[in-house]
């Protein structure tokens, strides 16, 4: 039992630190190097490594602890334990790779004149580290920390709380760079934005139909037949007709679209029929954990 419950916690702790790593090597290799911004409390630290070169491993510590400790004592519950996980694996492989950058054994992306291709691929590493992270029920810290505290004790909702700080800290980041590394910053920003639901809703995407047809069962079972996929009959009352019929519940690929399609049409042309997009799907015919 214990052993089975500590196989379930590493397949959660193993993944955040994992993504942790990969955030920290987007910040150090690409972000840094060509003086670009990040937004949250890990812009603040990009910030002060450009006014007094304070290395980003340690102003993370020193901000993300009393943020932490009141996260802590305010959210408390097992939310925080995997934040501080974060917090404490981001600041150990900025550290790594800023000792590995210091000896030469890493070099950092840097260019003068290409600086949307170092948008582009800070945009994929930071999303890629922090969708992982996301996915498996961490933070790293930080603007998560605030906006949750904010939600919690005055209502505002976390998007709100990590925009306001987003705009506050690019608005003080024009003090130390240009204007031009801004919009930059927003092309790697949107990049990191769509990474992060990519993962997070998963990689596999499908498509739910929802069919009202007085022929629902004849449909059903040639779409079990045909599509080899399975159908929830639902029953319903429509409630203008008054009338009793049977609802289409099914789960299919983007590549059965257009079959399931053409079936619900040749059984009944007048089938009312409703396509919504499914982010990820678990079970039979599809994922399987």
């Amino acid at each position: 039992m214990k052993t089975s419950r500590l196989i379930n916690q590493l397949k959660t702790v193993i993944p955040i630190i994992i993504g942790t790593a990969i955030y920290a090597f987007g910040l150090l290799y690409f972000i840094i190097p060509n003086q670009l911004m990040e937004g949250g409390v890990t812009g603040i630290t990009v910030l002060l490594n450009y006014a007094f070169n304070i290395s980003p491993s340690l102003s993370t510590l020193i901000i993300n602890i009393p943020l932490f400790l009141i996260g802590l004592k305010i959210l408390g519950g097992r939310q925080s334990i995997y934040t501080g996980i974060g917090i404490g694996s981001l600041t150990l492989f900025l550290w790594l790779l800023e000792e590995l950058i210091e000896h030469g054994w890493i070099i950092p992306f840097q260019t003068e004149h290409d600086y949307i291709l170092a948008s582009l691929y800070a945009g994929v590493t930071l999303g890629a580290g922090l969708g992982i992270v996301f996915r498996f029920g961490g933070t790293t810290g930080g603007s998560d920390i605030i906006a949750r505290i904010f939600n919690r004790k005055f209502g505002y909702s976390m998007g709100q709380v990590i925009l306001a700080l987003d705009i506050i800290i690019l608005g003080l980041s024009l003090l130390f760079i240009p204007l031009e590394k801004i919009l930059y910053t927003l092309v790697a920003v949107f990049i990191a934005s769509k990474v992060i639901d990519f993962i997070q809703e998963g990689a596999y995407a499908a498509k739910a139909f929802t069919i009202i047809s007085d022929k629902a069962p004849e449909m059903a079972d040639r779409i079990t037949v045909e599509l080899e996929r399975g159908v929830t009959l639902i029953p319903v009352i429509g409630v203008y007709s008054k009338q009793a019929k049977h609802m289409i519940y099914c789960v299919v690929s983007r590549q059965e679209i257009r079959r399931l399609s053409e079936i619900a049409k040749s059984v009944d042309p007048r089938a009312f029929i409703i396509i919504n997009d499914v982010s990820d799907v678990h079970g039979e015919g599809f994922k399987e954990e």
